[in-house]
């Protein structure tokens, strides 16, 4: 399986008044046409990870890798124009909260067409088609009212269900999901993952799946990076999970609740230094 995107000892840094926040350090892995996992605690670099690899890390953030290159592009030192052209049409980022990600006076129809318009040369009456048509794919049942709403106006799920039509309307062949479902209830969340899991089985997409539910990972991804502290700590097949031999990821599943068990208190993970190290 060729690599789609090939990262190797990827590093961002934060300088602060205080001392150089390590974010990520030192990350690497491939991924091919697959959905890959990425998972750790808050703070642990998976979202950085992700925003490093679209460019979208903010400007007084040091980012360097021995290899960062996507379709044999280097991500690196591409210029801020390359970077514009891949963001959107090849590359795209579903964020965490479609409130923070669309524009409030906007409509969701506009929005859609804008991202189709600025990677190719349609016509108002095509762009509007084949926007419907993307709001439609993604199980919008009405997608001419839900055209016409502004953001304000659908519920979250239906939000981020037009915020993934939005990322997927120019056809990308990387897509990274950034906690995607973590603000959908249970069913919203299983049906937001099945329009993911089928476009990345027709379309040959590559997923970057990232996520602190080692539970939903386990059953949606093909493999699971586990990182902490800006590192990844474990690389493990998904079906495998339960059987994870670092102590992290051991600590993680050992966290989550089960049902019908009695397990009062919770345990809490016992972090260890040498972890981070």
């Amino acid at each position: 399986m060729s690599a789609l995107l090939t990262v190797e000892d990827l590093r961002v840094r934060f300088p602060t008044r205080t001392g150089v926040i390590e974010a990520v350090r030192g990350v690497s892995f491939t991924l091919g046409r697959e959905r890959l996992g990425i998972v750790g605690e808050s703070g642990s670099g998976k979202s950085q990870t992700g925003r490093a690899i679209m460019g979208l890390t903010p400007p007084h953030a040091e980012v360097s890798a021995r290899t960062l290159a996507f379709g044999g592009i280097d991500l690196l030192s591409a210029s801020p124009k390359v970077r514009r052209d891949l963001r959107g049409k090849r590359i795209a980022m579903i964020l965490q909260d479609p409130k923070y990600s669309l524009n409030p006076v906007m409509s969701i129809g506009r929005q859609i067409v804008e991202t189709l318009k600025q990677h190719e040369k349609v016509g108002r009456a095509e762009a509007r088609e084949r926007a419907l048509d993307m709001l439609a794919a993604v199980q919008i049942r009405d997608p001419a009212r839900v055209f016409d709403l502004y953001p304000h106006e659908v519920s979250g799920g239906m939000g981020q269900r037009a915020m993934i039509a939005m990322m997927l309307i120019a056809g990308p062949e990387l897509l990274i999901a950034d906690e995607p479902t973590s603000a959908l209830d249970v069913t919203v969340q299983l049906e937001v993952l099945s329009i993911l899991d089928k476009l990345v089985a027709e379309r040959g997409m590559g997923l970057i799946f990232i996520s602190h539910d080692l539970r939903l990972v386990s059953s949606f991804c093909d493999r699971v990076l586990v990182m902490y502290a800006g590192k990844i700590v474990e690389e493990i097949a998904a079906s495998d999970l339960m059987n994870a031999k670092h102590p992290y990821t051991r600590g993680l599943m050992n966290c989550m609740p089960v049902i019908g068990a009695d397990r009062h208190p919770l345990p809490v993970l016992d972090r260890k230094p040498e972890w981070a190290l």
